[in-house]
């Protein structure tokens, strides 16, 4: 069934994509900015100061939401880091309060909002799940409150699925792309001791899961959006310098790291061994199950 989507967050990496498939497969989208509206499909809002017109939610049967300033863009400071928290909540909020607020015949039928694998924090080599409690840290308490900020429009009796996403690989984007010069140049290597877990995903199966989600009435909650296979730092850097004809040699140490990155440099050095229990159960197939696989198709597609 085709519907009529609100989306925020559209101008990302991944929110740029998913508009791209949500049109293709028929659905009428309409997009969240906070500038004046350019086109017909787009309407203005402004969520740090919980800033929307009732109405644009009332005319959607979906709400999606992937707004928020992204982890790996910037050196960490504590400017940033409350940008990354206040970016997620005010967004968050403002959608689920304006979905709560409306009688319940206007009220979106569904809202996915975006959250990440950062709840579980650092498992080291314990696998995860979607019961798994919140970790420890600055992104595992960011989700904390990123999530708890869907109740309002959940307590209202709106499907809310919390989509605790993975590492997207793709060349154009996600954790893939500033890798590939180095990569490319034979300077690339594994992040400090390589042991960390990585929970990826490829951008194909983000798309289809995150469809996936949107047509399942049966689905609430959190769900693990990343692939049935999570590798180590030093496997992902061995299959990656393979796929690129290229040595993998000069490991990154992690002083190094906490030098170039600052506060991101503790993110990028931890374990997160997720697995997609909620996927997996609901009968939803990878085309990647593999990395090998996931990254052929993230360097060639």
């Amino acid at each position: 069934m085709n519907m009529r989507i609100l989306m925020a967050g559209v101008s990302g990496f991944l929110g740029t994509r998913l508009v791209d498939r949500l049109t293709a497969d028929g659905h009428q989208v309409t997009r969240l900015v906070r500038r004046a509206p350019r086109t017909p499909d787009e309407r203005q809002w402004n969520p740090s100061a919980a800033q929307l017109d009732p109405q644009v939610v009332a005319d959607a049967d979906a709400v999606v939401n992937l707004a928020g300033a992204g982890v790996g863009d910037k050196r960490w400071n504590d400017a940033y880091r409350g940008l990354i928290r206040s970016s997620r909540v005010d967004s968050t909020t403002t959608l689920a309060i304006t979905m709560a607020g409306l009688p319940a015949a206007d009220r979106p039928a569904v809202l996915l909002n975006s959250s990440a694998v950062g709840w579980y924090g650092n498992t080291g080599d314990r696998t995860v799940e979607e019961d798994s409690p919140a970790g420890e840290g600055f992104l595992a308490d960011v989700c904390r409150v990123w999530e708890a900020a869907t109740r309002p429009a959940e307590d209202a009796g709106v499907r809310v699925v919390r989509l605790r996403t993975g590492l997207p690989l793709h060349r154009d984007g996600g954790m893939l792309k500033p890798q590939l010069l180095p990569f490319r140049l034979g300077v690339g290597g594994k992040l400090g001791s390589g042991r960390q877990w990585l929970p990826w995903i490829s951008l194909r199966d983000w798309l289809d899961g995150v469809t996936f989600l949107l047509g399942r009435d049966d689905l609430a909650g959190p769900v693990n959006v990343v692939g049935p296979a999570p590798v180590t730092n030093a496997e992902f850097t061995r299959e990656l310098a393979r796929q690129l004809h290229r040595p993998a040699v000069m490991p990154i140490p992690a002083l190094a790291l906490k030098v170039a990155l600052g506060g991101f440099a503790h993110e990028a050095l931890t374990s997160t061994r997720v697995l997609p229990g909620v996927l997996g159960r609901a009968g939803f197939s990878w085309t990647h199950p593999d990395l090998p696989g996931a990254l052929h198709a993230a360097l060639t597609g």
